[in-house]
């Protein structure tokens, strides 16, 4: 199967487990998105600013500067705070869901997550890629 060509629209994946950066970036360019990655919350906020992301998928627990304080920091600077920022993580308490609210994440996706689902979630903030997903948007949160 062919790789879709870009459509434009640049992902910032945030994520230092190489496994799933391998398989979250690889479905993500499959359907059409540039995806750039960093492994750190300093390599997050250098590529959020230089990069200029349509969107970025953030795990919480990451080395340097975690996912949280990285999202604060995002949100106060004029020049990327109005990018979505996906909390992708394995944080899956309703208090983690309603902190990740709070201090600026646009959704949030508890691991472990389908792949097709990522794709879903990124389709609803920034629209479908060259290829159709398949996949349904993700539930509410319970309660």
């Amino acid at each position: 199967m062919q790789p879709s060509p870009s459509i434009g629209q640049t992902l910032l994946l945030v994520e230092d487990n190489e496994d799933n950066r391998i398989i979250y970036s690889t479905v993500l360019r499959h359907v059409g998105y540039d995806v750039v990655e960093a492994v750190d919350g300093r390599q997050a906020l250098a590529l959020a600013r230089s990069a200029n992301p349509d969107l970025i998928l953030m795990d919480i627990s990451i080395p340097e500067i975690d996912g949280w304080e990285v999202t604060r920091i995002l949100r106060e600077d004029p020049a990327t705070k109005d990018i979505p920022i996906i909390a992708l993580t394995a944080h899956a308490l309703a208090d983690d869901r309603e902190r990740a609210q709070a201090v600026g994440f646009t959704s949030y996706l508890a691991k472990p997550v389908e792949p097709r689902a990522v794709v879903a979630e990124v389709q609803r903030w920034i629209g479908a890629g060259v290829r159709q997903a398949g996949a349904a948007g993700m539930p509410p949160a319970a309660g």
